[in-house]
């Protein structure tokens, strides 16, 4: 993966995040790429939550590398951006990395909807400017 990674999201390691085998449970990694989704979106206007809320995204696909185990205590970044907007929905590129290694790559498919007629809808034009604007092309 390039470098280019305009959000950026620092976690702590929790004790509850481990699992048996003294490592970060597989299920907290995705947790990890919603909390950076979640920055992204709100850098680019993209409104998640609200009861007047009728256009927004929705996570249609989600896949993740574990490149090493993570442990307690340490801190994990996880970066993303968007390397691809179609017509209905966009790519989400992940890098998630402790201060010493990569841990995990991921990737994303977010379609945009209406809420009202759970329809896909174009991406928005002004979510497609703020990508636009925020990736740097």
């Amino acid at each position: 993966m390039p470098d280019s990674f305009p959000i950026s999201v620092e976690i702590p390691v929790l004790w509850g995040d481990l699992d048996s085998f003294g490592h970060v449970n597989n299920a907290r990694y995705f947790t990890w790429l919603e909390a950076a989704r979640m920055a992204y979106f709100a850098r680019v206007g993209l409104e998640t939550s609200g009861a007047d809320i009728t256009v927004g995204p929705i996570l249609a696909t989600t896949t993740c590398n574990f490149l090493a185990p993570v442990h307690h205590p340490d801190t994990v970044t996880v970066q993303t951006r968007v390397p691809r907007v179609g017509n209905t929905s966009f790519q989400m590129d992940y890098r998630v990395s402790t201060p010493e290694h990569a841990v995990a790559e991921a990737t994303a498919i977010i379609v945009v909807v209406d809420y009202r007629s759970s329809s896909k809808i174009r991406v928005p034009d002004p979510v497609r400017a703020a990508i636009r604007a925020l990736e740097g092309r």
